[in-house]
Order: structure tokens, then sequence, then C-alpha cells
């Protein structure tokens, strides 16, 4: 029996592959976790589409109670949906590891993914460096990672993604405003000029969709705008080439 890690896109219940619509419809058990991101569709349309039942897994059912769906895969096939692609997140990793270490079988089906979808802002995908992630700021009042990833792409003259923090159990999701608001706090802490209100910022919101928004301009002004429904990233460019200013200058606030 095998345990199925699915990617199924970033927009709605269309996004997924055809060999993935396959093999959910063909397996026992369907899973689907809700703490990486949000498709622009309910469970109730996936489950129509999918033709099956889903059940939702949250990050504590993933993290703390994985033996649960591995032992599952043991006897049947089950598939673990992930929105974008499957190997975004660690935890995915260390669920493969952990079902591996079991002898239980682990095949992926790779889709798009927020790593492929901010390359509509224009900036070469190689010139991006570490990635990091912005949590909610009052759960880490002395956060400093963000910041310190920052610096260091900007030292090489990298670009940074910031994914931002959501929570769809309590459908509390992070903006763009809330991120650039954070890491000025982080500034106003350590000042070490790493960011500030004139810092360049590319802000978007629902990238893979139809109604993707991308925004560029000052951080003072991507605070005054308000970019809609969740998710959302930021993206503070590194040394950019003229092709890159030059795509990005139609998403400019100044036009």
């Amino acid at each position: 029996m095998t345990l199925y890690l699915i990617g199924i896109g970033l927009g709605d219940e269309k996004d997924i592959s055809v060999k993935g619509l396959e093999i959910v419809k063909s397996c026992n058990k369907i899973y689907l976790e809700n703490y990486t991101s949000i498709l622009d569709c309910n469970v109730e349309k996936l489950e129509k589409f999918y033709g099956r039942k889903i059940v939702l897994a949250d990050r504590d059912m993933a993290e703390n109670d994985s033996d649960k769906i591995i032992s599952e895969a043991v006897k049947k096939d089950i598939a673990f949906l992930v929105v974008g692609n499957p190997l975004m997140a660690t935890t995915h990793v260390s669920l493969i590891a952990e079902a591996e270490e079991k002898n239980v079988l682990v095949k992926v089906i790779h889709n798009t993914s927020i790593f492929d979808a901010v390359g509509i802002a224009g900036l070469q995908l190689y010139k991006y460096g570490q990635i990091a992630s912005i949590p909610f700021f009052e759960n880490f009042v002395g956060l400093e990672t963000p910041y310190n990833i920052l610096k260091d792409n900007q030292k090489m003259g990298l670009h940074t993604l910031f994914l931002l923090d959501l929570n769809p159990n309590e459908e509390r999701f992070m903006t763009v405003n809330d991120a650039i608001e954070v890491l000025l706090k982080i500034e106003g802490r350590k000042k070490g000029k790493v960011f500030s209100e004139d810092s360049l910022c590319i802000g978007s919101a629902r990238l893979g969709r139809d109604d993707f928004v991308v925004k560029s301009g000052k951080a003072s002004e991507l605070m005054k705008e308000d970019f809609g429904k969740p998710p959302h990233c930021l993206i503070v460019p590194g040394k950019m080439h003229f092709m890159e200013e030059e795509f990005l200058e139609k998403y400019s606030l100044g036009k």
C-alpha cells in the first residue's frame, strides 16, 4: 500500500494534475492539510470535483499524530493533499521520512508552488536567496530570523521572499502591511540599517490565481495599500538587472 503526497496547486479545485486526480479517486482515504496555505475554494468544492470525502488535517495532526496517517498507509492507499507543492514544508518532508522508516511506500505528485508563482513579479528566480517566514509578531516578540535572513541576502545582492503566517482555523492571515510592520519593528530594535520605510518592496496576493495582485513601491507606500484576500507574500529585491527593473516598473505605485 502507498502514502501519496499530492500537490493540488495554488488556485482552486481544478488545479490538481490529471495524475493527481486519478490517484485521489483510487485512494481509500483522503487527507487535506490546511495549515501551510489556502485555496480559492472550500472543501465542499474539492469533494464534489474529486468525487471523494476529504478529512482536514491541521498542523497538530500532521506533526503530532502522523503515526495515525502512516499506520493507515500500511494497509490502504492514503492520499495526503497539499496546497501548492508537497515538499514546500519541512513537516511534509518529515512525514515522508517517518513513513519510509516504517517501510511504507511513499510517492510524491508535484504541482506548482509559490516559489514558481513569484516569477510573475519579473525577478529572476535563480537570484533569490534564502526564503524566510514571518510569524505573527505577538507570538515571537524577540523575533530576529527574517531580519537576519534579509541582511544576509542583501550582502550577496539576492532577492528575499517572505512567506507570511496564517491560521485558517481562526481565519487569521498575515497581510503584506503586517509583514512590513514586523520588519520595521525589528529594525527599530536592531538598528542595523537593513530595512526602512524607504526600502523597495513588492507586495503580492493570491499568486497563481486569476485575481492575483502585485504592487511595488517603498515600504511606507505599500503599508497604505489594500491587497485583498489572502494569502499574501512580501518580496524585498536585491540587486536588480535592468530587465528586472523594467518588468517590475509595470507594478509600480508611482505609475
